[in-house]
């Protein structure tokens, strides 16, 4: 079967790294990923996150942007709850106008950081209830009409950014198929209520101006390596930093070893975190087609949202690249 991929950039800080090195590598993959066919890089706002870089994601799209030609680039996503709908409109309308037809515009309601984070964000607990008249009033502002009299969007109004509604539960499988808009499930790392959610949203789906048929990605962990043995201490590896990054959030928090990590993953917590990446697919370049072409069935998806995994941008721009020539070669 032929499975459109895309790639989901995280923007890791890799442990000794500094930020400006990990934005240096999203160039790198998004170059890389441009060469070798796939149809777009998105990248995903998280706050108080020492290992993620992506926080200002309409910032990190425009470097991108700028440094790429023609793969679509977008935000998977932007947390709306987080932000006005106007500001983000005019964001990404700047964006869709410097880069014409290559901007998409995922949105999730999650506050993409812990409790303390949502206060230094200005945000309240009922911020996520505002979030589909939110989706509305971004979708006016991108449109012909603003549905606040008055107010428009510049640059922004006009542009049509496509939206697409992310989830890793119901309510946005719901949502997306009200609004008939395509449908992001994060199960890269929430993987429990996916098959539920794309049955949900295939069966209810209402098409729209945007949309005709319902469109569901996926997210998937891939990592690739010419040698498998490489590609599971590889996946071993993030594993601990996925779980430390969980559990020590901020700089006062303490420090701890892989030993420590390794300790923690044998008890019921630790099971509960290393379930998140149950979605991966490890070993070499056919191990993971032959992955990805089994999870496009089981998620019922047009498009996996693949996030190539390593601890070193080296080894996420040769899983893109062993993917990559993998599924062409199963297609000849």
């Amino acid at each position: 079967m032929s499975v459109t991929l895309s790639v989901l950039d995280l923007a890791p800080i890799a442990p000794g790294q500094s930020a400006r090195e990990s934005f240096a590598g999203s160039v790198k993959l998004a170059r890389a990923a441009e060469r070798h066919g796939y149809k777009r890089v998105w990248y995903a706002e998280h706050h108080n996150m020492a290992t993620i870089a992506s926080s200002a994601t309409s910032v990190l799209i425009a470097h991108i942007a700028a440094h790429t030609e023609s793969i679509r680039l977008g935000a998977g996503g932007i947390m709306l709850p987080n932000h006005a709908p106007l500001t983000i409109a005019e964001q990404f309308g700047t964006l869709e106008t410097l880069h014409p037809g290559r901007i998409d515009l995922g949105l999730g309601r999650a506050p993409g950081s812990d409790q303390a984070t949502m206060r230094a964000l200005r945000r309240d607990n009922s911020s996520a209830d505002r979030f589909p008249q939110d989706v509305l009033e971004l979708q006016g502002f991108l449109g012909d009409e603003s549905r606040i009299p008055g107010i428009s969007a510049v640059p922004g109004a006009g542009t049509h950014v496509p939206l697409y509604i992310l989830g890793s539960s119901l309510f946005g499988a719901q949502l997306a198929a009200h609004l008939g808009l395509p449908y992001a499930f994060a199960s890269h790392f929430s993987p429990d209520a996916l098959q539920q959610a794309a049955t949900l949203y295939r069966r209810d789906f209402k098409p729209s101006e945007q949309l005709s048929e319902p469109y569901v990605i996926a997210g998937v962990n891939i990592v690739a390596a010419d040698d498998p043995a490489v590609a599971t201490e590889d996946f071993e590896a993030l594993r601990r930093i996925r779980v430390r990054s969980l559990i020590s959030r901020g700089p006062a928090t303490p420090h701890y070893s892989d030993e420590e990590i390794d300790a923690f993953l044998t008890t019921r917590e630790g099971h509960q975190l290393a379930s998140m990446m149950k979605y991966t697919g490890i070993g070499t370049g056919d191990d993971a087609r032959r992955y990805l072409e089994n999870f496009a069935e089981i998620a019922q998806a047009d498009e996996l949202m693949v996030c190539h995994q390593s601890v070193t941008i080296e080894g996420r721009l040769r899983s893109l690249e062993l993917t990559a020539d993998a599924m062409k070669a199963a297609q000849v």
